[in-house]
């Protein structure tokens, strides 16, 4: 991050709302095409900082190895290469695509794979996460787990007869086959996905419109081009909503989904995407409003056993975490690990050999002071609301360590020291 991207960081959120996720206004999306003349500052101050979608152009990935070697000639999935590689022996997909800028600037740094790619096994059992889009649950897909090689099997004889089966349409997560129905990234997070190869149609919303897609009981659609939504006796508020902004995405492409849009997407033909999600200064605000509005809601549904049940609040932390993935001690500690990573980079730095590593610290140290900063007076921006949080007070927090005071006293001091 150079002076003027910090300075300008600095003045938007000097002021700013932690529950404001933007405005966008129009459907038009920046399309980034030339990488020498883009840079993280950019991406940062016109993008992050605001919140807005945009697409980088082919050239940003076309010196991945996951585009020459998981891609056949004609552009189509290379099932073989998929299957000697991934269920048949111990690789690592980071191997296939390069480090990118837009995945440096994160709280958790890591290469831009699935999850459940990153490591998979000789014996050829590699097992993944698929779900039905033939069938609804609830608001959601059924999911199983399969072999990878039986996916991919599965894939080819789908492609073979007409894109039938008696199994249904399986989408591997992330190599969606079909589409993912209408929802929000994890944690309100930001995300990138990039197609290896195929197409996709993205219909985005920008944040704060999602509420008036919900029906009268406040529920989410599954589909939001579903004709039920014209029904002004289910949902009330829709005719108030603006239309998505619409996205083609080609072969190549990568498309930035802003903190907090909630999406849905279609897959156009067969296509391999590579995903990451990921939370920084930019964000993290939106994440804890996120919690705190889970939190809520859970609250308000189990009302009603708040005096005979002793340990209510406790009661309603685990439903969260069973919903959300994480509960307000998490989140403190999650906030934690940020702060030492980016206090631990002010204050020692790295040198040359600790750099050259393709390491989570090694990452954050490219960030700069600047950035590292940013973070930090973020962190403890929302730190201090935590901390404050009476339904967070209610919690046992001998067991964190350091108490949120201490770490405050530190991170205030990392920042002061910084900035002399």
């Amino acid at each position: 991050m150079d002076r003027a991207t910090f300075a300008c960081s600095t003045a938007f959120f000097h002021d700013y709302s932690s529950s404001s996720q933007g405005t966008f206004c129009g459907g038009h999306v920046d399309f980034i095409e030339k990488v020498e003349s883009f840079t993280y500052s950019d991406f940062f101050r016109d993008y992050l900082i605001p919140n807005h979608p945009c697409i980088f152009s082919a050239k940003f990935t076309e010196e991945w190895g996951s585009r020459r070697n998981w891609v056949t000639w004609d552009g189509k999935p290379d099932f073989d290469y998929l299957l000697q590689k991934f269920a048949l022996e111990d690789t690592e997909i980071r191997d296939h695509c390069q480090w990118v800028k837009l995945s440096d600037f994160n709280f958790s740094v890591s290469c831009s794979v699935p999850t459940w790619a990153q490591r998979v096994y000789i014996s050829g059992d590699a097992v993944v996460p698929v779900a039905n889009c033939d069938v609804k649950e609830y608001n959601s897909n059924p999911k199983e787990q399969l072999p990878f090689k039986e996916y991919v099997n599965y894939w080819k004889e789908y492609i073979k007869n007409g894109y039938r089966s008696s199994r249904g349409c399986l989408y591997l997560k992330d190599w969606h086959l079909s589409r993912t129905p209408f929802h929000a990234d994890v944690f309100r997070s930001y995300s990138w996905s990039a197609n290896i190869c195929g197409r996709k149609k993205w219909l985005l919303y920008p944040a704060g419109q999602e509420e008036y897609l919900k029906d009268r009981h406040g529920n989410l659609p599954f589909d939001v081009t579903a004709p039920s939504l014209q029904d002004r006796s289910i949902y009330p508020r829709y005719d108030q909503s603006q239309p998505p902004v619409e996205i083609v995405q080609e072969a190549g492409e990568i498309v930035f989904i802003p903190s907090g849009w909630h999406h849905q997407v279609y897959n156009l033909e067969d296509t391999i995407s590579i995903n990451h999600n990921w939370v920084n200064g930019c964000n993290v605000a939106i994440m804890w409003c996120f919690l705190q509005d889970e939190l809520a809601a859970v609250q308000r549904e189990i009302n009603e056993w708040k005096d005979p049940m002793d340990d209510w609040h406790l009661q309603c932390q685990l439903i969260m975490k069973s919903c959300t993935g994480i509960d307000y001690k998490e989140f403190y500690n999650f906030l934690k690990v940020i702060a030492e990573n980016r206090i631990s980079v002010l204050e020692n730095g790295l040198d040359d050999e600790a750099s050259a590593k393709n390491t989570p610290k090694a990452a954050i140290s490219t960030l700069g002071m600047l950035h590292a900063v940013f973070d930090l007076k973020r962190a403890v921006k929302v730190l201090t609301s935590l901390s404050a949080n009476e339904d967070f007070k209610k919690l046992d927090l001998t067991s964190l360590s350091p108490p949120p005071e201490a770490l405050l006293h530190h991170l205030k001091a990392a920042i002061d020291t910084a900035l002399l």
